[in-house]
């Protein structure tokens, strides 16, 4: 036995000790398997992989380094079905898919649901994703062309066409039997949908209800009526907040006309919610999608621009400090307090520009309700404001020995904490009415407001306060 293979036995016994405490690949693991491909020994390779779930081997890909990559997946080929493509990180399926040719694509697609199949070949270039569909049987080239001709993050790319769909003047015992009489069916499903003879849903019947009722009772008699509806041209984002508001395992589908034609499942959403949850995150902070295995290249474009956008409000702010650079030299004091003001300005700035875009995201802030919500913002930074600017007006007053000089610092705390809530829940606003995403560029206007004010404020009453002899 080699030693390669004495230090995968030693290390990994069985499938429950590849994870630790937080299902995380043992790092001990992932070494063992790399050092098994590196001396070339397949076999081990595979025996330690194989017993792994697809999440866990996309995991594993996700781990290994870039130049590294190629060579696990040539080792484990076999086990690399389109299950744990679904599961891979984009950047890294991309990769692999590259190296793979039309038909070994095709293959893989061919065993997914359409919506898996479609998330592989969305992101392929024009001309690999003809060839891609060219290798593919008809039936699963004409789902995949449909899916790919709706808008991306809609419910047409997010949908599979498997589901299950009867009429309405079936029975009970009919439903049954079809389900039992026809292997080609799908096998993952939580509901069957009830249809009109256009096609058209008209009521759902959970697989519980179907299995509890007596065979001759009438489809159109058990199933539930109410429904919702998911057009196939609504954002991902909509979709989702439906499944959270209605507390839906899975929806049906429908076209212009109103006809069934697919399905969304629960667990497409969850990766969804996750997906925008964490997309909005990185906007905020200007840092483009914030993968770990994006291309250096495309990380360095999505965040410099807005680093060159943070530089241009910084010299604003630089402007307006030199407009009392007077004032300063005669009271060297303030240059010391000078980024108190702006920082705490920028933090609550922060916190109620978070506060707000969450509440655009998930629905809880709209039109009708916008007056209330900056009413509400106004209070808070009002309490804030007050409690900040007594706490630091009396510190300076005390340290500085110059109650004037706490005074200023206090009235200047007040109203940049007031403009900072004010900034944070009018600028997304006011970015949403424009038709522009209030994630992505909010933030830098609200810092360049904080701070803006918080040295016009500070500086502008030292000087008209006469504290500055």
């Amino acid at each position: 036995m080699s030693d390669t293979e004495l230090r995968g036995d030693d290390r990994i016994e069985d499938g429950e000790r590849q994870l630790d405490e937080d299902d995380r690949l043992k790092p001990e693991f992932v070494d063992a398997v790399l050092e098994a491909v590196d001396a070339g020994d397949t076999d081990e390779a595979k025996r330690l992989v194989e017993p792994l779930h697809p999440a866990d081997i996309a995991d594993l890909f996700e781990l290994t380094p870039e130049d590294r990559r190629a060579p696990l997946a040539a080792a484990v080929a076999g086990l690399l079905d389109g299950d744990v493509f679904a599961e891979m990180n984009d950047y890294v399926r991309e990769q692999l898919i590259d190296a793979l040719d039309a038909r070994q694509v095709a293959d893989i697609a061919s065993e997914l649901d359409t919506d898996d199949a479609v998330a592989i070949i969305e992101d392929m270039d024009a001309e690999d994703q003809r060839e891609v569909l060219r290798a593919m049987e008809p039936d699963d080239r004409a789902a995949i062309e449909e899916a790919l001709s709706y808008p991306e993050e809609s419910a047409g790319r997010l949908m599979q066409r498997e589901l299950i769909a009867v009429p309405e003047h079936w029975t009970v015992g009919d439903t049954i039997d079809y389900l039992r009489g026809h292997e080609e069916l799908t096998t993952d499903f939580w509901e069957v949908f009830v249809v009109d003879p256009a096609h058209r849903p008209v009521g759902t019947c959970a697989l519980s209800w179907l299995l509890r009722t007596p065979r001759a009772v009438s489809m159109s008699d058990v199933m539930q009526r109410e429904q919702t509806l998911i057009p196939v041209d609504m954002d991902q984002e909509e979709v989702s907040l439906r499944f959270q508001k209605y507390a839906l395992i899975s929806a049906a589908v429908i076209d212009g006309s109103g006809r069934l034609v697919g399905m969304i499942t629960v667990d497409d959403i969850v990766h969804i919610i996750q997906e925008e949850a964490g997309e909005d995150a990185l906007l905020l902070s200007g840092a483009g999608e914030g993968d770990i295995n994006e291309p250096v290249l495309d990380s360095y474009k999505a965040r410099v621009r807005w680093l060159i956008a943070n530089l241009f409000t910084a010299l604003l702010a630089s402007f307006i400090i030199s407009r009392f650079e007077g004032t300063i030299q005669r009271m060297v004091a303030l240059a010391t307090l000078m980024p108190i003001v702006a920082g705490v300005g920028g933090n609550a700035g922060t916190q109620t520009l978070a506060v707000t875009v969450r509440a655009m995201a998930t629905n809880q802030l709209t039109q009708s309700n916008t007056a209330r919500a900056i009413r509400r913002e106004i209070h808070v930074a009002l309490l804030n404001g007050m409690t900040i600017a007594l706490v630091i007006g009396t510190g300076v007053g005390f340290i500085f020995a110059n109650p004037m000089l706490g005074g200023v610092i206090a009235a200047a705390m007040m109203t940049n904490i007031l403009v900072a809530g004010l900034a944070g829940v009018l600028v997304p606003v006011v970015l949403e009415r424009l038709k522009a995403d209030p994630a992505v560029s909010s933030s830098v206007f609200v810092t360049m407001t904080t701070d803006s004010i918080g040295f016009l404020a500070f500086l502008g009453l030292a000087t008209a306060s006469g504290l500055v002899g």
